[in-house]
């Protein structure tokens, strides 16, 4: 599933990005690398994507979040 299907409230790790290569460097500076957990805070339909990982929360916009793949974490 991608990042934009994600429930609020709930813990996913990063399985892929496919994006851009200048944008998906910019996101593993921030942080944002393969088997990053990350948990979606506010994911708002038509809009952008509030999410926290490595304690730190970030605004996504739509087209980004429906280039990462995750999975939920069991645990």
């Amino acid at each position: 599933m991608v990042l934009k299907q994600g429930i609020d409230g709930r813990t996913y790790r990063v399985l892929s990005i496919h994006i851009e290569f200048q944008l998906e460097r910019r996101l593993e500076a921030l942080g944002l690398t393969r088997d990053t957990r990350i948990t979606v805070l506010n994911n708002r339909k038509r809009g952008s994507l509030i999410v926290k990982f490595r304690g730190t929360r970030f605004a996504l916009g739509k087209r980004i979040a429906n280039h990462i793949e995750i999975a939920e974490v069991t645990e």
